[in-house]
């Protein structure tokens, strides 16, 4: 989404339920887009897909970008979810996890406070981005649209046939 609000593409992949595997497919998302005006990426949480945690400064690196990532609610954190979850492989989920660093609390234009992580930007740039992006309520607009088309798709019968399932 450009910073008009006008959508001018996206994309789609899939994801392991419980896997390791989302920085990879975002990284891949960012490279089929075989775009060079791409000046952020801005993620709706880092662990998703049932505990699937997205490695944000891999991400960075990897895209050479500055990534936002923004959730809604304080929480205590998911470690001891990760523990009791995946016994058998939680390091690897906790280390990526604590390498993404603290949430920062921020109160947006819309009065709305949001946690976010932030790479390659500091605390005011990423005030900036969520206020320009932010038209009401606490999801910037590129995230609610986001959400709204994965929602579309996870409920379409088009995900039952597999030739025709996102890629």
């Amino acid at each position: 989404m450009r910073t008009d609000l006008i959508i001018d593409g996206f994309t789609f992949t899939r994801v392991k339920v419980g896997g390791m595997d989302s920085t990879e497919r975002i990284i891949e998302m960012y490279l089929n887009l075989k775009r060079n005006d791409i000046n952020i990426l801005l993620l709706n949480g880092c662990v998703i897909s049932w505990y699937n945690v997205i490695d944000l400064n891999r991400l960075s690196e990897e895209t050479d970008l500055p990534v936002l990532c923004v959730t809604y609610k304080e929480s205590e954190g998911l470690e001891k979810h990760f523990k009791n979850i995946f016994p058998d492989d939680y390091k690897e989920r906790v280390e990526v996890y604590r390498r993404n660093g603290p949430r920062t609390a921020i109160k947006i234009r819309t009065g709305h406070r949001v946690y976010v992580r932030f790479l390659k930007m500091k605390k005011g740039e990423a005030r900036g981005i969520l206020n320009r992006f932010t038209i009401n309520g606490a999801v910037p607009e590129p995230l609610r649209v986001a959400r709204l088309l994965a929602r579309s798709i996870m409920k379409s019968k088009i995900l039952e046939d597999e030739e025709y399932r996102p890629s």
